[in-house]
């Protein structure tokens, strides 16, 4: 491992870019389909997607969004985890967790 990076995607050329990646999970979309889906996801549902970057190069996508249900109460869904190496998965979900503490 490298330089290790997390940013969040947010404009159409960052999600775009982690596609390969998430296609490794979600094998059954296509590029548009998966950038429509990521978009109405973040619109509707609060979803959010970041990845790992390692050396400049997506190693590991997380998406999840926040949730408040009555029998939880407040909690964070994650919705997508793929990785391309042992290690990025721990990473990315402990990031996951410290967002989560971080907003509430």
């Amino acid at each position: 491992m490298g330089t290790l990076i997390i940013n969040e995607l947010e404009s159409q050329e960052e999600i775009l870019e982690a596609f390969p990646v998430m296609n490794q999970l979600r094998t059954h979309l296509d590029e548009k389909a998966y950038f429509d889906l990521v978009m109405e996801a973040k619109e509707r549902d609060m979803y959010r997607l970041f990845a790992l970057y390692d050396q400049r190069k997506i190693v590991a996508v997380v998406g999840f969004k926040p949730m408040i249900t009555l029998y939880c109460g407040r909690f964070v869904r994650e919705c997508d985890l793929i990785t391309e190496s042992n290690g990025y998965g721990e990473i990315l979900l402990s990031y996951v967790h410290e967002w989560a503490k971080e907003n509430d």
